[in-house]
């Protein structure tokens, strides 16, 4: 055989080889952190307003949590009490209150108690935990009326 045909052959082995390997890192990557979330979303539907909210009562008369209730999400209605155990919040199965959403880690975030108020922990999650607009960073105080967004969902301390 000629030269350049046998080096025309060996060069489309090793270019086929090349992209098989490309191709088996890919799967790899995809298996272990899953496909990439589109960066184009379609516009919500339009919700009804809420209610207006009613004055906040006086510093002394604030009511400790009673119980974390989701407002808003695939959950909606949903209510967990608050008790002295922690409740974690995530995909996993053994999550105190299971989310099954793209944008929520399997161990997302964890509520404790300490003493008479309540403290919110983000676990390390990828997409991070909102309380009340602000990204939760380290171990935050929650009080009753703050709302809690996680993936989609919305979380609320109630009395």
């Amino acid at each position: 055989m000629p030269v350049a045909v046998v080096f025309l052959l060996r060069t489309v082995v090793l270019i086929l080889l090349w992209g098989f390997v490309i191709a088996a890192v890919v799967a790899v990557r995809n298996d272990i952190f899953g496909p990439k979330p589109k960066k184009e979303r379609a516009p919500r539907p339009a919700r009804a307003p809420r209610p207006a909210r009613q004055a906040k009562p006086s510093k002394k008369a604030v009511l400790p949590p009673a119980r974390v209730a989701v407002i808003d999400g695939p959950l909606a209605g949903m209510s967990v009490a608050l008790s002295s155990l922690p409740i974690t919040i995530g995909r996993a199965d053994d999550s105190t209150i299971a989310i099954n959403d793209d944008y929520v880690s399997s161990h997302h975030a964890r509520l404790v108690p300490n003493g008479a108020v309540w403290l919110l922990e983000d676990l390390g999650s990828t997409n991070g935990t909102v309380l009340d607009a602000a990204k939760v960073s380290g171990p935050t105080e929650v009080h009753a009326g703050s709302q809690i967004r996680i993936g989609r969902t919305v979380l609320e301390l109630q009395p």
